[in-house]
């Protein structure tokens, strides 16, 4: 078949490589490794994943799946080796419950997920969607079949939420980004019993100018606990004269104050190269939401949402992105 010079222009645009940048993460060479077309139901996109080991070593990702109205639930997916043979859920895992729940009216959106080994259960945050705004949503569950749901727990407009695996100090923590007359940065509260929230504190501020994350900001996946701290990876937003791109950034913050940031990468690690994250339904968007490690302790496989329509995944090595921040941090 005959290849114009737009398509050439196009194919080798989606496959660049900023040859000066530390290559971090690395993409699996099966991405993406989810689309609408592995659904055993008709939606549009699938993207934007929380993540977790299951007991067994199974991989779970909580998926965001968005129907053809325009309405986000979320459906589990599980693989023994975490890249393929996907085991999707039939049904909906986690549908909107607008009748107990009015926040939900619109859609539950890009789940975290956090192992609390105290409760002995895997605690979900979720945004959840309506006339107000995106709110932050607490479930629990067990099992990915039954949960336990805590409802809106800090109102609009907030979102990129995920809980600490385990109390700092007394309290529970949550990582947050609500936005208001300030603008739209980086969060933590405290909570003693998981639905009243306070002791609110700024943690990170989306940069001012023409930095990569100068508009907005908010966390990724669940923070990482380190030796050297808590790992955040969080994403960063640009507005252009094309349109917004989200790369993700990291920052290092202390194991028993986790308010306290250690390091501040001065420049974003992983941005939208590949035709799969620069095309589709909101071109331009790396957007990870979970992750595992594994056995070895150090290998993180970041699983991502590409350009709102697929799920993707990238591998790093922890102790590599500590050594980067501790060589570039602002």
């Amino acid at each position: 078949m005959y290849e114009t010079n737009s398509n050439k222009w196009m194919r080798g645009f989606s496959g660049m490589k900023n040859r000066n940048h530390v290559e971090l993460f690395h993409r699996h060479p099966a991405n993406p490794i989810l689309t609408a077309a592995d659904w055993p139901y008709p939606i549009n996109t699938v993207f934007n994943p929380g993540a977790t080991l299951l007991s067994d070593g199974t991989t779970l990702l909580l998926c965001r799946v968005e129907d053809r109205r325009g309405h986000s639930h979320l459906t589990a997916a599980r693989s023994e080796n975490g890249t393929s043979a996907w085991e999707i859920d039939p049904q909906p895992t986690l549908l909107p419950n607008p009748e107990e729940y009015p926040e939900e009216l619109w859609g539950i959106e890009d789940p975290r997920i956090t192992y609390v080994p105290e409760l002995g259960k895997y605690a979900i945050v979720y945004c959840a969607y309506s006339r107000g705004g995106p709110g932050v949503s607490l479930a629990l569950t067990e099992d990915f079949k039954t949960f336990e749901r805590y409802g809106d727990i800090l109102p609009p407009e907030d979102k990129d939420a995920a809980l600490l695996p385990h109390r700092i100090g007394d309290n529970w923590a949550m990582i947050h980004r609500p936005v208001g007359p300030v603008g739209a940065h980086i969060w933590i509260s405290y909570s003693p019993d998981l639905r009243h929230w306070g002791s609110h504190k700024l943690i990170l501020e989306a940069h001012r100018g023409g930095w990569w994350d100068a508009n907005k900001i908010g966390l990724s996946p669940p923070p990482i606990e380190t030796e050297q701290g808590w790992l955040m990876l969080y994403h960063g937003v640009r507005t252009t004269a094309a349109g917004a791109i989200y790369r993700i950034g990291a920052a290092l913050f202390d194991l028993k104050t986790p308010e306290r940031c250690l390091r501040r990468g001065a420049s974003w690690i992983f941005g939208p190269e590949e035709h799969y994250e620069l095309f589709g339904d909101v071109g331009n968007i790396v957007f990870p939401g979970g992750y595992t490690i594994a056995p070895d302790g150090d290998t993180l496989n970041l699983y991502y949402g590409g350009a709102d329509s697929c799920i993707a995944l990238a591998t790093a090595s922890i102790r590599q992105v500590l050594e980067w921040l501790k060589q570039n941090s602002l």
